[in-house]
């Protein structure tokens, strides 16, 4: 059977397997993470301004919080001048975005295994960009209060999404964007959550090993799955969540409200379950294409260590979604552990915007110094064989 004739069984089947397998495990994960980081509050961020000397240590730690999130909101202190340069390449490093729930979902080892690795690397990283005093002029040193609020001003002037609500539900009612701003914050997260939930228990059926199709009256209860997914597509479009899918006044937001929360995180899980459907996607077309999936991956294998600078490649790109389809193709069996650890390493996610919006050369040599560890933990692990 041709390739365009079998195309519609292979979408319809990885819109199905993306929606129970991984991205309904994602949602439930990454709204545990969002309502842990409502209630605490943003507690961790006080604590890295005050603590000068573990500001490395605790940018690590917010960059291991799976998401963008963490990381995102380090970014800041360091334009203002209240964390270091090591901190926040160390909070890089050891972020690994929204990537992070697909591997959780696959295999919790391994991200314990990724969080140990990344962390050490970020922390020594960090330390020695401190102690050499790396970086320190990139920033303009805050030299008056005036300077200090012009600078605060320049974050505060992004609206949080509750700001943004108000404004678009009675300013753009009638227009396509407020009609489908008031559909998320109404009906839209509602709806995700609901199908969500049904993915979630069709995806611990689906471990237990009972035929979806014909464990019930209902037949094909995948059908749920590739519903799933599709509806996360046109969430994702609508929400024009295509490249990043979190920023500094969303991050805000989803500390304010517990509504904003389950808004922003339908948001985000969307966005991941996109982007894995369209790794998921091409993975099944290259298998088609190449005639099996032990052609595929004799073919990453015999590629040795060009997979792993691929995965480093792709990981200086900023933004989640390249990451993620490097992570779900990792999931699949088609690139090794060297490949998956060089890019969680020098993959920074959505927090790199926010210093390439304000301060490119900051974020320019940023990237550079998670470049080298990821380079060199890629080699090593390699060499190990993994």
């Amino acid at each position: 059977m041709s390739l365009l004739n079998n195309f519609f069984e292979i979408l319809y089947g990885a819109a199905a397997n993306t929606f129970i397998a991984v991205g309904s495990f994602v949602g439930i994960t990454l709204l545990l993470f969002g309502y842990i980081n409502y209630r605490t509050e943003g507690q961790l961020v006080k604590t890295i301004e005050e603590r000068k000397k573990l500001q490395v240590v605790f940018g690590a730690l917010l960059g291991l919080t799976p998401g963008c999130g963490g990381a995102i909101m380090v970014m800041p202190l360091y334009l203002l001048g209240k964390v270091s340069f090591g901190a926040v390449v160390a909070t890089l490093i050891a972020t690994m975005g929204d990537a992070a729930f697909v591997i959780i979902v696959h295999s919790p080892k391994v991200f314990l295994y990724i969080s140990v690795i990344s962390f050490i690397i970020a922390v020594v990283t960090g330390y020695f960009i401190d102690f050499f005093n790396i970086g320190i002029n990139l920033v303009e040193k805050i030299s008056s209060k005036e300077e200090l609020k012009r600078l605060n001003k320049a974050f505060e002037d992004e609206p949080t999404d509750i700001e943004l609500n108000a404004k678009k539900a009675n300013k753009h009612k009638y227009s396509m964007e407020g009609i489908f701003y008031i559909f998320r914050h109404n009906q839209g997260y509602k709806l995700f959550w609901i199908l969500a939930v049904l993915g979630f228990i069709l995806g611990i059926m689906d471990l237990m090993q009972i035929d979806l199709d014909n464990a019930f009256p209902i037949k094909n209860l995948r059908f749920i799955g590739a519903l799933g997914t599709f509806f996360s597509v046109i969430y994702t479009i609508i929400s024009k969540k295509i490249i990043k899918d979190d920023n500094i006044g969303e991050t805000e937001s989803k500390l304010e409200s517990l509504k904003e929360t389950l808004v922003h995180n339908a948001g985000e899980t969307a966005f991941v379950i996109s982007w894995i459907f369209m790794a998921f996607l091409f993975y099944e077309i290259s298998i088609e294409l190449l005639g099996g999936e032990k052609v595929l991956i004799d073919f990453m294998n015999k590629s040795g260590f060009i997979v792993v600078m691929v995965a480093v490649l792709i990981g200086l790109i900023p933004g989640c979604g390249p990451q993620i389809v490097l992570a779900t193709l990792y999931v699949a069996g088609a690139i090794p552990f060297s490949a998956l650890i060089a890019n969680a390493i020098c993959n920074d996610g959505d927090a790199l915007f926010p210093l390439l919006a304000i301060n490119k050369k900051s974020a320019m040599w940023a990237t550079l110094y998670s470049l080298i560890p990821a380079v060199a933990a890629g080699g090593i692990f390699y060499l190990l064989g993994y």
